[in-house]
């Protein structure tokens, strides 16, 4: 198969900090915990009203209880500021509670809508996007989001609150030294911005090198036997010793920018409180000050400082809150598949089931199939598109790479059509297009008179039961993964092990239907694995068997007791399998021969072998290979 496009690793640039429409889309995941916006906002304005006390409390004890020796005043100004310095902890409390609360609920709906979301994407959409890419969509760009709404966008709200109230008391308690004061604000304002620049550039930096990581990683992971049987572990350890160090590296750059930003605006507060203490020292010489005045107003610019440097902590969060709601609504707008439930929609009732002697009648109509579209003018843009493409390509020239050319077969209830041919001729290819994993761009299927495209897909894969050559069991009991979505009693599940022998896979295994498998049923052999697949496919009754060379992983005795079940089994149903052994197929009603996407033969195996063609040379290639793996044995 053709990779249908590049697939890239890298992370988009960031935008801009503030976007109207995605913020808009934010707030209607908000929307349901109003309740908990607002008791947040409203601790956060008493909190940074009670900032304001403790000033105004240093003043009068200065200025009035110790000049006058009033202890009663001291002492009622000490429980007051105890009180303030109680409730701004309860309010903090609260803050952080009911923001933590707001964050984790907007996390977990967004997540489980993005994976919702994920199991309806077309087939070409992983095709084109890596995992870790996507995990990185569903885990690091969804905890982004928290992290605005647990400490962003409310506690920037406080933040301005506190600001706003701390500049009017000081600009009433004395304008001049309020001017004082606010001389710093540009060069606090100059270093937030560099700062803003340089942490968004070493953000930008961090996430590539994480999403590379996680792609690496999941490759790896993932094909962990080839890189053990090729003794590939000290090259790919260094790989990662690489892209490691370039994540550290990314992460040291952050930290470096945070190290010299905290400092620098520490220094610009320092030089702030000296020039406040200068330019008051002249007035409370000549009494137009007073010193708790100016102690008041040291502490006020402390306060005032305070907010400014959060907030552009907070525009970071902010920032990256934007770019990662963007690349997730980006994911959430991509189109499903035609005919898949939305997200939390109520499941469609089943149809009735089938009698097991009740098959469809499947017809391909001139079909033509190509899986990489990019390089053609005016193609649609991906090979699960609906979209005919035009007979002739004029802008460009170019044709197409067709995996399929003008297929065209009918299989009825109770017929076997088998696809033989070399790798890469098409043959899986046909059974991706019968499942709408893919859209034909030429031509239709039909299934009993309907072009599959007009039909649901829950709809058409219920009919289906599929058997495939890369055979996938989830982490879980063996009943789950036999019974999937399909309401069967334990009874039923074991008898579907039962007809095509996987009951002595149950045997073997202690805990019977209930045993719990590995990650990928690890804890069962290939060849068992394939029997529990064999079960699953056949547990639902379905109409239609698909059978991707289905017995390439078991033994000829497995082989033959499958074979005896399925020939059971495939009586008035509809059969379709792609053969590798073409001793599995003899018996079918019809033989098709793909070669290079073109039916180049058809007809039963007698009449296939009589013809002396393609067919009759893979049969003697294979019986050559048998004949030499008996004389290797013997």
């Amino acid at each position: 198969m053709t990779a249908p496009a590049a697939i890239q690793h890298e992370e988009e640039a960031l935008g801009k900090a503030f976007d109207g429409p995605l913020a808009r889309r934010l707030l209607l995941y908000v929307r349901p915990y109003g309740g908990l916006v607002v008791g947040a906002v409203l601790a956060l304005m008493v909190e940074g009203a009670l900032q304001l006390v403790p000033p105004m409390l240093t003043r009068r004890v200065i200025d009035v209880a110790i000049p006058a020796a009033d202890g009663t005043m001291i002492r009622q100004s000490v429980i007051l500021l105890v009180v303030a310095l109680l409730t701004q902890v309860a309010c903090n409390y609260s803050e952080t509670l009911l923001t933590g609360i707001l964050g984790q609920r907007v996390m977990h709906d967004l997540r489980r809508q993005v994976f919702a979301h994920l199991q309806r994407l077309p087939v070409t959409f992983f095709d084109r996007n890596p995992v870790g890419r996507l995990v990185t969509r569903v885990t690091s760009d969804v905890e982004s989001l928290n992290e605005l709404f647990a400490s962003g966008v409310v506690a920037g709200l406080g933040d301005l609150f506190t600001l706003l109230a701390i500049t009017i008391l000081m600009v009433l308690v004395d304008w001049r030294l309020a001017l004082a004061a606010y001389l710093v604000v540009p060069g606090i304002l100059w270093v937030s911005r560099r700062f803003r620049v340089k942490v968004r550039e070493a953000y930008r930096e961090i996430r590539t090198r994480l999403a590379r990581i996680n792609a690496y990683l999941q490759e790896r992971l993932a094909g962990m036997r080839v890189v053990q049987l090729f003794g590939r572990e000290r090259h790919e350890e260094a790989r990662f010793a690489e892209l490691g160090r370039q994540h550290l590296d990314a992460h040291l750059r952050s930290i470096t920018v945070y190290a010299l930003y905290f400092p620098a605006i520490e220094i610009l507060t320092t030089v702030a409180l000296a020039a406040l203490i200068v330019a008051a020292a002249p007035a409370v010489a000549r009494g137009v000050l007073t010193v708790g005045t100016v102690a008041a107003f040291i502490q006020l610019a402390r306060r005032f400082y305070q907010p400014l440097q959060d907030l552009s902590d907070k525009y970071n969060t902010l920032q990256q809150a934007m770019a990662s709601s963007e690349r997730i609504f980006r994911l959430l707008d991509t189109p499903p598949a035609e005919g898949t439930a939305a997200p939390g929609a109520t499941a469609p009732a089943l149809p009735p089931r089938r009698a097991a002697a009740q098959g469809v009648t499947v017809a391909f109509e001139e079909v033509w199939f190509a899986y990489d579209l990019s390089h053609v003018a005016g193609a649609p843009a991906a090979a699960g598109a609906a979209d005919a493409l035009p007979a002739a390509t004029p802008a460009s020239g170019v044709e197409p790479e067709w995996v399929l050319r003008g297929v065209s077969f009918t299989v009825r209830p109770g017929e076997t059509l088998a696809l033989v041919g070399h790798t890469g001729a098409g043959k899986t290819t046909v059974i991706n297009l019968l499942l709408r994993f893919y859209e034909p761009q030429r031509g239709r299927i039909l299934l009993d008179g309907t072009d599959i495209r007009t039909m649901s897909v829950d709809e058409l894969r219920r009919v289906v039961g599929y058997v495939q050559q890369d055979i996938f069991l989830f982490a879980g009991d063996v009943a789950t993964n036999i019974r999937l979505a399909n309401p069967l009693t334990d009874a039923e599940v074991e008898a579907a092990a039962a007809r095509v022998g996987a009951d002595r896979v149950l045997r073997r295994l202690g805990g019977g239907l209930h045993h719990q498998l590995g990650e990928r049923g690890s804890s069962v052999s290939v060849g068992e694995r394939q029997l529990l697949s064999f079960a699953r496919a056949i547990a639902a009754d379905p109409a239609l068997l698909l059978l991707d060379e289905a017995t390439s992983a078991v033994d000829s005795e497995i082989e033959a007791e499958i074979q005896r079940g399925l020939a059971r089994l495939m009586q008035g149903r509809t059969t379709i399998a792609v053969a590798h052994r073409l001793s599995t197929i003899t018996g079918a009603t019809e033989i098709l021969v793909l070669h290079h996407g073109v039916v180049r033969e058809r007809g039963t195996h007698r009449s296939l072998l009589a013809r002396g063609g393609l067919y009759a040379r893979l049969h003697l290639l294979q019986a050559g290979e048998w004949d030499a793996a008996a004389r290797a044995s013997a």
